[in-house]
């Protein structure tokens, strides 16, 4: 019986925050048509989000692909299908490794400077503030940073998806001895417009997670810095595996409208 309860209010309270999640959404998506929408604040989101975290973008990008190229090579090499490593790592890169680790990497340092913003605001009651002054917190807290990430995420998803496939065909092509045509017609002949479809949906998707979750938590953070804290520990905690199981359940969806191939 005691175990059926500890269940039983894990799922109540997993169902709780689902709910509360869908109604940020909607007051969000609301925002987005009836409400004005801060332009000003939109363009400097754009700024936090997309300009300031293509450095860490980058880096992952880069690194990923060559790691990928190299024991794809390694291995591959053994059956003699060095030309295979481009596709291989191509197609890798725009379906799971560039959105998936771009989300994780964005939801670590984005998701947490919002939680923080936001629960700084309402530990210090600067959000009752905002609504003394007939100003909808939603409208100027959630949707410009909604409305941002629409924008930034998939640019920083084709971003590391691009970094990530030159780093491993320079790493394949100069350093491995792989051919440089062979590579390059087999990459472009196995990679179609289905699997950049499918990144730029899972970046987009994950970035609407991130901010979710992360207004979420900043938005109910109490008992002071303390809570600040823990409301942003949470919200990349909670972001970086909602990502993950949100990745698993699009990925069987979308392999239904964009199979692997042209």
């Amino acid at each position: 019986m005691a175990l059926a309860r500890y269940v039983g209010e894990i799922l109540l309270s997993f169902t709780r925050y689902l709910g509360d999640l869908s109604l940020l959404a909607v007051e969000t998506i609301r925002g987005v048509f009836q409400g004005k929408i801060h332009w000003r604040l939109v363009t400097r989101q754009i700024y936090e989000i997309g300009y300031r975290s293509q450095l860490v973008v980058l880096i992952t990008g880069a690194f990923t692909g060559a790691v990928f190229a190299t024991q794809t090579f390694f291995q591959f090499s053994r059956l003699q299908m060095d030309t295979a490593v481009g596709p291989v790592v191509s197609v890798s890169m725009f379906r799971e490794l560039g959105p998936v680790l771009c989300g994780l990497m964005v939801a670590g340092r984005v998701g947490a400077s919002m939680s923080a913003e936001l629960g700084t605001m309402k530990v210090t009651e600067q959000i009752d503030a905002l609504r003394a002054l007939a100003v909808h917190p939603i409208d100027y807290l959630v949707v410009p940073r909604f409305l941002a990430m629409l924008v930034s995420m998939p640019l920083l998803v084709a971003e590391c998806i691009g970094i990530g496939i030159f780093a491993a065909y320079l790493l394949t092509t100069k350093v491995l001895g792989v051919s440089e045509a062979y590579y390059l017609h087999n990459m472009l002949y196995f990679t179609g417009g289905r699997d950049v479809a499918m990144g730029l949906i899972k970046g987009m998707v994950f970035g609407v997670v991130i901010v979710f979750v992360s207004c979420h938590q900043g938005l109910n953070a109490r008992e002071g810095a303390v809570g600040v804290g823990r409301a942003t520990t949470e919200a990349v905690v909670i972001g970086s595996l909602f990502i993950l199981v949100v990745n698993f359940f699009l990925t069987m969806t979308l392999n239904i409208f964009f199979p692997a191939g042209k």
